[in-house]
């Protein structure tokens, strides 16, 4: 084990989400097409002092990174105490997985700094949440179930997002009611034709008809003013605009070559009315990458 060390916990983005119906559970059958931006936050791990300690400038509140660790040692990872600090750039509460991000960057990290068990380590991530698993291993996926159930892909298409993120939170839960109340749910046999048809086309190409939040309506219904900035990002010559997740940031998709610089372009243009406008690109699937900001500047 060689500390301190740097990992980076790239943005998850929906590039597209259907909503089934409700699960005995409570939660939501979904079919989504996960992958990851170089958004990313960083965390940086060093010895800690006595046990783990989890500091994240500006965001309050408990902590997904401390839920990982707590259950590795729970598990019996034994590696020594830990700091981690965690550098924010994945918008908070935004529908871009930033806290499921942080969480799977330390359980990615883990087997390097002590043993365990790869089903252990899989069984934690679902347990914090159904983005985890999707982030453990970054790259596009197809996830079904509430969005635990993974089908690894090979790079996508080439394509790169606008990321206007808004000045306010948006709670999931809450988002998730509003979908209820507006009935927005698919029966079953939808979800299956739908798996069919995007199981046929990925990773190959993104079909324009498959590029849909099913959760879009019910958090422009929550925050009427996201659709300012989905009509923002039509305007700035985006291919497809949609709420990321369950909101509120909204992307913009930039597909074929080029992506990558027109959303670059557009983050000019808007930057004046949205100041923390981005871009990113896809990171591909490449676990344990080094993180480069420079695509998000």
């Amino acid at each position: 084990m060689t500390l301190p060390t740097f990992e980076p916990a790239y943005a998850k983005v929906n590039l597209c989400l259907f909503l089934g119906p409700t699960r005995a559970d409570g939660r939501h059958e979904l079919l989504t097409l996960f992958d990851s931006l170089t958004l990313a936050d960083g965390l940086e791990v060093t010895p800690g002092p006595s046990g783990d300690r989890v500091v994240c400038a500006g965001v309050r509140g408990p902590n997904l990174v401390a839920d990982a660790l707590a259950a590795l040692r729970a598990a019996g990872w034994d590696a020594p105490g830990l700091r981690v600090a965690i550098e924010k750039r994945i918008p908070v509460a935004a529908g871009m997985g930033g806290g499921s991000a942080d969480a799977a960057a330390i359980l990615r990290l883990a087997p390097r700094l002590a043993a365990v068990d790869p089903d252990v380590l899989a069984e934690i991530a679902a347990g914090l949440g159904a983005d985890v698993p999707a982030q453990v291993d970054p790259g596009p996926s197809i996830g079904t179930g509430a969005g635990e159930v993974l089908q690894p892909l090979a790079a996508l298409p080439p394509y790169a997002v606008l990321v206007l993120p808004q000045p306010f939170p948006l709670s999931t839960a809450a988002v998730y009611r509003e979908a209820d109340r507006l009935g927005l749910a698919r029966t079953s046999d939808e979800l299956s034709a739908l798996h069919a048809e995007l199981t046929a086309a990925v990773p190959d190409r993104l079909p324009d008809g498959l590029i849909v939040n099913d959760l879009q309506p019910a958090a422009v219904s929550l925050a009427p003013v996201i659709e300012n900035a989905l009509q923002a990002a039509r305007d700035a010559g985006a291919d497809r605009a949609l709420v990321c997740g369950s909101g509120p940031t909204v992307i913009g998709l930039y597909t074929g070559g080029g992506g990558l610089e027109r959303a670059a372009a557009a983050v000019q243009t808007l930057r004046a009315s949205y100041p923390r406008a981005t871009a990113a690109g896809a990171v591909g699937r490449c676990p344990g990458g080094v993180l480069d900001p420079t695509p998000n500047e």
